[in-house]
């Protein structure tokens, strides 16, 4: 005869295991945890913690704690879409639970800094305030028929403007074996408009695609992007930025494309710390053009800021970024065996509203 009291007290179990509480009981884990990381200056892994316990940003918990994460990220970064991002999760956060003290006071603190830096907390201006059009509403409302024709230009010519971009990399590790891998990359174009486009234009245009990392320090940083040369001698801008190996020019006729160089953005207050995604050039100034490295996951070379442009940064892959930077190197930091890049394309612009994190 079964036993009974065995069945009962497995029910009972499973409706344990799945009761609500337990949920809630790991949530409030997590958000102390996460707490814990932004005292200790961790606030990347208070990001870790928060996304693996409410991906879906049900909880206004969630995005308080997101929001002060993503402020002290951009107090480090001095980037103006971190700023903006921050803003935009205590938003919510305050939207949920408007009588939250914590969510008041760490939004208003963080809409004050912005505007002692002159940032604003979107790069459009509000169209509508409290359901009534704003003056800037009104213009815009005018002007949307040619913002569709323009759009439906867009599309036409295949171009994307999301600016997260997917990197489809493959590599042997240091035991040989084969390995393949993802990279998300978040570009700034706030902060440099110019190596943003000409980012995209190279991503849109397929020059990425089957290139090499040509060059890896350990700890230091991985270069790739010349599509033409495979070794760090070729590779150039596609979109003109009015200058040509460096020297300012007044027509992008003035010079070959294969000399189109960017003018540097690098006193635009981003510096270099781990996974950022930085213009390589020559020693002299404003010949950037296609090559790029990301900085190593331990890695701060404070001597690059200022001096190379950082116009994004690694938000999902990390894992794959350091793998890599263990690879075997022979003489000049060329990777034994192949760092393949083997597609860099657009993410869909309908992400999860996480990847805001």
């Amino acid at each position: 005869m079964a036993d009974k009291s065995n069945k009962a007290s497995t029910a009972a179990d499973k409706v344990s295991k799945s009761s609500p509480f337990n949920s809630e009981e790991k949530r409030k884990k997590a958000w102390a945890k996460a707490e814990k990381s932004i005292t200790q200056g961790k606030p990347d892994g208070a990001l870790v913690t928060l996304r693996e316990v409410d991906s879906t940003g049900s909880h206004p918990t969630t995005l308080r704690l997101a929001g002060v994460a993503t402020y002290k990220i951009a107090q480090r970064t001095r980037s103006k879409s971190d700023y903006r991002k921050a803003a935009s999760l205590l938003r919510d956060s305050v939207k949920m639970n408007p009588k939250d003290k914590q969510s008041n006071s760490s939004y208003n603190e963080v809409l004050n800094e912005m505007q002692d830096k002159g940032i604003s907390e979107s790069v459009i201006p509000r169209l509508m305030n409290d359901g009534t059009p704003t003056l800037a509403g009104v213009f815009a409302f005018g002007a949307g028929l040619l913002l569709l024709l323009a759009s439906i230009g867009v599309l036409a010519n295949g171009t994307s403007s999301s600016d997260l971009v997917i990197l489809e990399m493959s590599w042997t590790n240091e035991n040989g074996l084969q390995q393949t891998g993802t990279v998300t990359i978040e570009l700034y174009p706030d902060d440099a408009p110019m190596h943003v486009e000409n980012f995209k234009a190279l991503v849109s245009g397929g020059y990425y695609d089957n290139t090499i990392y040509h060059r890896i320090i350990q700890d230091f940083m991985l270069q790739g992007g010349d599509f033409q040369n495979s070794d760090g001698t070729g590779g150039h801008a596609v979109v003109w930025s009015g200058y040509c190996n460096g020297q300012p020019a007044s027509a992008s006729t003035d010079c070959e494309m294969t000399d189109w160089t960017l003018p540097d953005e690098a006193n635009n207050g981003l510096i270099h710390e781990p996974y950022v995604l930085s213009m390589a050039k020559t020693s002299a100034p404003h010949t950037g053009g296609s090559q790029f490295f990301i900085v190593s996951p331990d890695s701060t070379p404070s001597h690059l800021d200022g001096v190379h442009t950082v116009f994004g940064k690694v938000i999902d892959g990390q894992n794959v970024v350091a793998q890599i930077d263990t690879v075997p190197t022979a003489a000049g930091d060329v990777p034994v065996n192949t760092v393949s890049l083997n597609s860099a394309s657009f993410q869909e612009t309908s992400t999860p509203w996480y990847q805001f994190w």
